[in-house]
């Protein structure tokens, strides 16, 4: 398999590219709004088609092209996906070349990657795809050799005659099979007939990305390109009072400073842009500005503020409900058998290793954009909207992107890509700093729970919730009067059945500190609270806090999950002086069970022996990259609730890079074991439901060394 990211999307450098020479078998599908697959055929090809429509193609000469829609992160849409194709369609996967589409939700539908939802919202589509292009090349095989079909099989990209051992390669085959009517229904292969998917093939992609050859955003230039930093104000939404840019432009290299807006939703930042013949020279023409800001007619928050205010409005607020079933509050009111407590977790960086930057070139009635990009679409209706140019007309090319969890999924870097060329007329690569990155967000929100619950009879017989964080959806609009969808995120719903009187709120609570999504969105806060405090449930019913979860879990699939839990943790057999902790959660259909074994150390403190992770995500492609997204979310997990936060003092950021955001180190990483619960069960997600369980999964395994409850992260482990 091979890449490519030539940066000209014309149908003919399409054709150029996919060697679409000569007639070839099209198979194309897009996702519509009841979500069944389109096959468009190749007479219906017209020039923006070839060129925006998600093909599987087979050329005259067997190459199989698949032009990828979603961003290359998560799972990893350019090792998956061929993967899935190249099982139905039976070709080897040395035969299949990816390129990335253009933003088009037209053709596409939904291009966002997040959610941990390209597999998941894709994988059936594109079996019965690769299944249909496959029955279509036998059929005109048997046909040329006038044979029953029945006596003709794929394999490694030839239709073979079993009787007499003819074979022809798809590329003989292409033109033909295009003509044939598409099956509906194609015959698709047991679990149990794979050949390449649940096998743990190593990522072709591993080696470009090892050597250096591999082009990420950062690398993409366009001819006639200029590079530019922009100095934004630190408290996010301040004003551009004056600035003097008179040592700026002594910088050899640098070519104009001046004032540009950037676009954070519906709210307008300013800032001043450096605009250079190198990024070097930008950032050293921005070191030598002197700028005035305006930062007045918002409230300036500081973090010890921010956590009062939360949890003074806990006290006082019963917040909007999400979901509330029998009478917790009545029966909660009648006992003072009860425990009520807070939880709180840090704002937190989204710290992708490679830094936010974009590539623009504004034309006057039409825009074209260059860069790591977790939705196109989104992108395309904000700079349609924001400049007044038609959303067909906002060209959106996606490269491959070093880190995203969220962060790349904005608006803001795109905007402000196209904003300074729209000044300069021409292109330009906005490229920001760590320090940029780190200190003007968006950030994971920061938010407080107030837990309550009181046991009957050894089970839970009340509980609620109520959280107060910012909501990131009002950022885009949404209405502050009704709840965070989000509150209940990563709460098991089989608690539902077994949990008669329960209740999630949504307390509201703003700031002038702009959020986003990160990695696992409000699951890896909730998950901590919420898990935690079944945790302290059990403690309270006098019970093994598995056996508590397992009594009220009764679902099938959950019990499977803590058998597997329970078996490869030893968890029966664990000893007096050794922490267990355990913690289970769920995310965008996923759900992950884990274990984390603690000691004391010598030197103090406790250390992480190891970390037992079962995951159940249903069907799925490949155990390699699981495990892969498993242990790197509990890296994630271990960061963000033992190493980092973002902290304030008068509304702007106390860390700025790696030395006072500290990421944990290959030294601090415990052994983790990854098991994957095999089932039929349709795809969940991956690439993040592993990270919410961690947290709590740690900390209550520290209550067991230590008899210490930990509510608030982070939290110095050397320290406990």
């Amino acid at each position: 398999m091979t890449q490519n990211n030539n940066i000209d999307t014309t149908r003919r450098n399409f054709l150029k590219l996919t060697g679409l020479g000569g007639a070839a078998l099209c198979l194309g599908f897009y996702f519509p709004a009841n979500g069944a697959p389109v096959v468009v055929r190749p007479s219906e090809l017209n020039d923006s088609e070839i060129e925006l429509c998600p093909w599987i193609i087979i050329n005259p000469s067997g190459k199989v092209t698949i032009v990828n829609h979603r961003a290359e992160m998560g799972q990893g849409s350019y090792q998956s996906v061929p993967q899935i194709v190249a099982e139905e369609l039976e070709v080897d996967m040395k035969d299949i070349n990816v390129i990335f589409a253009i933003g088009n939700e037209k053709k596409y539908g939904g291009q966002i990657t997040g959610g941990s939802s390209t597999i998941r919202s894709a994988y059936k589509k594109l079996l019965k795809l690769s299944a249909a292009a496959r029955e279509m090349l036998i059929t005109a095989a048997a046909t040329k050799w006038n044979v029953p079909v029945t006596d003709c099989y794929a394999e490694s990209g030839h239709v073979i005659h079993k009787p007499s051992g003819k074979k022809l390669h798809y590329g003989e085959l292409a033109e033909a099979a295009s003509k044939l009517e598409t099956p509906k229904e194609p015959k698709l292969k047991k679990i149990s007939e794979y050949k390449l998917i649940r096998k743990p093939l190593k990522r072709i992609d591993t080696p470009l990305k090892t050597n250096g050859e591999l082009i990420f955003g950062l690398d993409t230039r366009i001819p006639g390109m200029l590079f530019a930093s922009v100095e934004r104000d630190p408290r996010y939404f301040g004003k551009v009072k004056s600035f003097d840019a008179t040592a700026a432009l002594k910088i050899p290299g640098v070519k104009r400073v001046f004032k540009v807006k950037m676009g954070y939703y519906e709210h307008m930042r300013e800032g001043v842009a450096v605009v250079a013949a190198s990024t070097w020279a930008a950032l050293e023409g921005r070191k030598q500005l002197k700028v005035e800001w305006d930062s007045s007619g918002f409230k300036h928050w500081s973090t010890p503020e921010i956590f009062e205010t939360q949890n003074n409005l806990l006290k006082t607020e019963e917040g909007m409900s999400l979901k509330t079933q029998g009478n917790p509050t009545e029966i909660l009111s009648k006992t003072d058998k009860k425990l009520d407590v807070i939880y709180q977790t840090p704002y937190q960086s989204h710290a992708a290793m490679e830094p936010i930057n974009c590539i623009a070139h504004h034309k006057g009635d039409s825009v074209e954009i260059w860069g790591p990009i977790q939705a196109p679409g989104w992108v395309q209706d904000y700079i349609s909207k924001k400049f007044g140019i038609d959303k067909e007309k906002v060209i959106v090319n996606m490269t491959f992107l070093g880190g995203g969890f969220g962060r790349k999924a904005m608006n803001d870097y795109p905007y402000e890509a196209v904003a300074v060329s729209k000044e300069i007329g021409g292109p330009v690569q906005i490229v920001w700093t760590r320090e940029d990155d780190a200190t003007l967000g968006p950030f994971r929100p920061g938010i407080s729970y107030r837990c309550e619950g009181t046991i009957s009879n050894g089970k839970i017989d009340a509980l609620k919730f109520r959280m107060a964080g910012q909501n990131n959806g009002h950022w885009s609009g949404a209405p502050k009067n009704k709840p965070n969808g989000s509150t209940s995120e990563g709460f098991l719903k089989p608690y539902y059945e077994s949990i008669k009187n329960i209740s999630i709120s949504d307390v509201l609570f703003e700031t002038s500190i702009p959020t986003s999504f990160w990695r696992s969105v409000y699951a890896s806060t909730n998950g901590f609270a919420y898990e935690s405090f079944i945790d302290e449930m059990a403690h309270e019913a006098g019970k093994d806090p598995l056996t508590f979860r397992r009594e009220h879990l009764q679902e099938e699939r959950c019990q499977k999950l803590i058998d597997r839990m329970e078996e490869v943790s030893g968890w029966k057999n664990r000893k007096k002086n050794e922490g267990y902790g355990v913690a289970i959660t769920e995310c965008f259909n996923s759900t992950v069970g884990q274990v984390v074994k603690v000691s004391k150390n010598a030197d103090g403190g406790v250390k992480i022996d190891k970390v037992w992770a079962v995951m159940d995500c249903g069907w799925y492609v490949n155990p390699d990259i699981i495990h892969a997204q498993v242990e790197g979310s509990i890296v994630m997990g271990l960061g963000a609730a033992t190493t980092h936060q973002i902290t304030f003092k008068e509304n702007i950021v106390e860390q700025h890079n790696f030395y006072d955001y500290p990421m944990p180190r290959i030294n601090e990483i415990p052994l983790i074991e990854v098991h994957i619960i095999d089932n039929e069960e349709d795809a969940g997600g991956v690439g993040e439901p592993a990270l919410p369980p961690f947290a709590p999964a740690l900390t209550n395994a520290i209550f067991d060394l230590t008899g210490k409850r930990i509510r608030t992260l982070p939290f110095s482990l050397k320290t406990v």
